[in-house]
């Protein structure tokens, strides 16, 4: 099965981080994880997810550091989910495909029911 490639990323704000809980019509319903989407051919890692940020939830992040991509094989698809940590910079957070989301301190996170493939982003993260 081949991977499909994802960017995600960790956005930041006053101290706190958001998280997104998917929609009941997206695969994986109601989990919960780090906001993004799939790479176009010939799109950098950044502008992906720079991209998929506006596009999705209608604000601006400046990118500040990579972390481990993650491949995850769900029983019908496979993901490469390529994260990034980022500060929220401006617009107005509008969810176009979430069903929900909270800004929390980083300890509040571990008591999401997480899509499998952000556990281990989400391990990395809490560990920096």
């Amino acid at each position: 099965m081949k991977a499909i490639f994802v960017t995600c990323a960790i956005i930041l704000r006053d101290d706190k981080v958001y998280a997104f809980q998917r929609s009941k019509n997206m695969k994986l319903p109601l989990k919960w994880e780090f906001a993004g989407g799939k790479l176009e051919p010939n799109e950098t890692e950044i502008d992906c997810v720079k991209r998929e940020i506006k596009e999705e939830l209608n604000i601006e992040i400046q990118i500040l550091k990579r972390l481990t991509p993650v491949t995850h094989e769900y029983p019908n698809f496979k993901i490469k989910l390529i994260p990034f940590v980022a500060n929220y910079l401006t617009g107005d957070l509008v969810l176009k495909e979430h069903s929900n989301f909270i800004l929390a301190k980083k300890e509040e996170l571990l008591d999401l029911d997480w899509a499998e493939a952000d556990i281990p982003i989400l391990n990395e993260f809490l560990s920096l």
